[in-house]
């Protein structure tokens, strides 16, 4: 017979088991490493990342350390030796590191402000420029972010291809990796180069909107430079936006209570999830690893593409 007691003593044995589970990753991964690639320099990347670490750091019960990888390859070396055990990812350097053997596994992406999940690859130059395509920027200087940005180089370079450019190295004057989105759009600002590649979801949001409302960019005379000193001469199609990714071999129990903590974050600690996004952003979007497979499609053909102009 199945009395009141043993329900009770079966409750309680379940209690302390879950307990015990979560003990049990909690003392193996006392701290968990969370990095992340700065499309801004340092000092923004800390201010916007420090109150949704302190915010993990309290829901998972550890220290959530954040670090600041110098560029995306650092990010995907770090999962692979088991050093970061969070990442926010760019969709080409996740695809990157899924094919160099990684285990590195997406379980969610960001939420735009109107619903969507996607951004786009977007060449600015300046509004005062006589250039309007990218075939009048033969013999000029072009920036991009990273080797394994998405919206910097992978998907700029497959869109020159199919503009009919498919060795922009020789295309253009120079090709300049300036190393981070803002980056970029300053070498643009001030003259460094005349066209630049960078990631663009609307006129509120991306990395142009970000640096203007930090009054980032300055035209000669030092007055502050606005959305229509810049124009956009070519966008690409929807890109899926990047993932966030833990380490597969990370406990199942350490993983769900990540997960759990990223999606109860936008109610749980408004602030903090509004300065993560500079409220640019609307939560998260539950994501799989597979999600990612076009974008391994994007890395092969840039490969190749490397692979035919070095033969």
């Amino acid at each position: 017979m199945i009395t009141r007691r043993l329900v009770l003593a079966g409750a309680a044995a379940l209690a302390f088991t879950t307990s015990a589970l979560a003990a049990d990753w909690k003392a193996k991964y006392p701290e968990l490493t969370f990095a992340v690639v700065p499309a801004e320099n340092a000092s923004g990347v800390t201010e916007r990342w420090a109150p949704f670490m302190s915010y993990l750091s309290k829901e998972l019960g550890v220290k959530v350390t954040l670090r600041i990888a110098n560029d995306y390859a650092a990010v995907i070396e770090g999962q692979r030796a088991g050093n970061i055990h969070i990442a926010s990812y760019g969709s080409a350097a996740f695809a990157r590191a899924r094919l160099t053997g990684v285990k590195s596994e997406a379980f969610a992406n960001d939420v735009n402000a109107d619903g969507s999940t996607g951004y786009y690859s977007v060449f600015f130059v300046k509004a005062s420029s006589p250039y309007k395509t990218l075939d009048q920027l033969k013999g000029k200087n072009l920036g991009l972010v990273d080797p394994n940005s998405t919206s910097g180089n992978n998907v700029p370079r497959f869109e020159l291809d199919k503009l009919g450019i498919h060795d922009a190295d020789s295309y253009f004057g120079k090709v300049v990796f300036t190393g981070s989105h803002e980056n970029a759009m300053l070498a643009l600002a001030q003259g460094t180069v005349e066209v630049a590649a960078n990631q663009w979801t609307s006129d509120d949001d991306s990395t142009l909107a970000q640096m203007l409302t930090k009054g980032m960019l300055k035209n000669a005379d030092g007055s502050a430079m606005k959305k229509d000193d810049f124009r956009i001469i070519h966008k690409s199609a929807p890109i899926i936006n990047g993932p966030y990714a833990f380490n597969s071999d990370l406990p199942e129990d350490a993983k769900a209570a990540i997960v759990k903590a990223f999606f109860d974050a936008p109610t749980k600690d408004k602030a903090a999830f509004d300065r993560l996004s500079d409220g640019q952003k609307k939560g998260f979007h539950p994501a799989t690893t597979k999600d990612w497979d076009g974008t391994i499609e994007l890395i092969k053909f840039v490969d190749a593409l490397r692979k035919k102009k070095a033969s």
